[in-house]
């Protein structure tokens, strides 16, 4: 009895399943690992770029509001600039304080 070839046993198109064998593995593992990992990736390093460019201009607005009030509002009295500026993050932090979720520690003491 002849032995069969490699060719006659897989059929004559094995080096062709094989690629798209390979080609399907690799396709799917580029879609359910790499893909999401890149995702979060991006969305890590966009995340921190737009909070140091909010911490950045808010910086700006701030010194630029101090500037604006010292030089013609207050006619060089900083000291009321400073008050004024202080009063206004004041009441924006007790705003956000408000609107916290209260914690689990802060539910048990109700």
């Amino acid at each position: 009895m002849a032995e069969k070839s490699p060719s006659s046993r897989f059929g004559d198109d094995w080096p062709g399943k094989a690629v798209d064998f390979i080609d399907l593995v690799v396709n799917t593992i580029n879609d359910r690992v790499i893909r999401p990992i890149i995702l979060i990736g991006r969305a890590i390093v966009f995340g921190l770029l737009i909070a140091v460019l909010v911490v950045v201009v808010a910086v700006v607005v701030a010194v630029a509001v101090l500037r604006l009030l010292d030089v013609y509002a207050f006619a060089n009295h900083v000291w009321i600039s400073y008050a004024i500026l202080g009063v206004v993050f004041s009441l924006i932090g007790l705003f956000a304080w408000t609107k916290r979720s209260p914690s689990q520690r802060d539910a048990g003491d109700v």
